[in-house]
């Protein structure tokens, strides 16, 4: 009787090891998009140190920006609410990478080969490059690297991102200088407290209108350039369709270069 009923046995048991199976991997293949629609919040990490793409008001701890408005144009595309998350430049890809803590990334994000390696990004919604802000009477001072990599050039840039690669790249003689908090920056350069921040074409622009002390002599000869876009862990296929298509959509109808245009930034689409 056992040995009638051992391969009986076994074959039910297999079969429920396979139900097992489907089920798990039915559960852990669920579009992220269905995660977010349960939850009803959209979870947005963002640094709020880039003034006019994220910035967080240290008074209210309220989000104001460029990515931050297409961050709730996503949102609303999904249907849900959005909440956003601090991160660092530091920390950016360790938070992007844990699904615990949001479901992607935004605010001055360039697109580059080796954050592809490891993780998504959107197509590009905003063009970028690296530049230069200095002090106004030092416009005619700088022309080119070669004027900055200098030992007497106190070059400023914030810890972590592409700026201080950047700089460690490009600039091996001038005197370096890493600052924490990069909304402060430029104050410190207008100040007289370092010559020259290494910034972006799509930051620059802010802080000459917003300091009539600042300049941004090479903002129309930037010494890259590329794009920002949206950065998320990969296997999140569903919602980075729906990024993009969000993004498509706000070429196309005219609702992204309104917002170059509400923060003084130049439409190259």
């Amino acid at each position: 009787m056992n040995r009638i009923l051992q391969p009986v046995i076994a074959t039910l048991l297999a079969c429920l090891l396979c139900i097992s199976c489907g089920t798990q991997k039915k559960a852990s293949s669920t579009p992220w998009t269905d995660n977010i629609r349960e939850r009803g919040t959209l979870l947005v990490g963002t640094t709020g140190d880039y003034r006019p793409l994220s910035y967080r008001e240290p008074e209210t701890g309220e989000y104001w920006g460029f990515g931050i408005e297409l961050a709730e144009e996503i949102a609303k595309s999904l249907e849900v609410s959005v909440s956003f998350v601090p991160t660092s430049w530091p920390t950016l890809t360790a938070d992007v990478l844990d699904p615990e803590r949001f479901d992607f990334a935004i605010g001055g994000i360039t697109i580059t080969d080796a954050r592809l390696e490891i993780m998504d990004m959107s197509e590009g919604y905003l063009r970028n490059g690296k530049t230069l802000l200095c002090r106004k009477e030092d416009a005619s001072r700088f022309k080119g690297l070669g004027d900055i990599d200098k030992p007497e050039v106190r070059v400023m840039v914030n810890p972590g991102g592409l700026n201080e690669k950047f700089a460690r790249e490009n600039l091996p003689h001038c005197t370096l200088i890493v600052y924490d908090k990069n909304e402060e920056i430029p104050s410190q350069v207008a100040e007289g407290k370092a010559d020259v921040m290494i910034t972006e074409i799509t930051e620059a622009p802010w802080y000459v209108r917003s300091d009539t002390r600042l300049a941004a002599p090479l903002i129309g000869q930037p010494f890259t350039r590329g794009e920002i876009g949206v950065l998320m862990r990969k296997g999140q296929e569903d919602l980075l369709e729906q990024v993009n298509r969000t993004i498509r959509e706000m070429k196309s109808d005219g609702r992204l270069e309104k917002l170059h245009q509400k923060y003084g930034l130049i439409y190259g689409y």
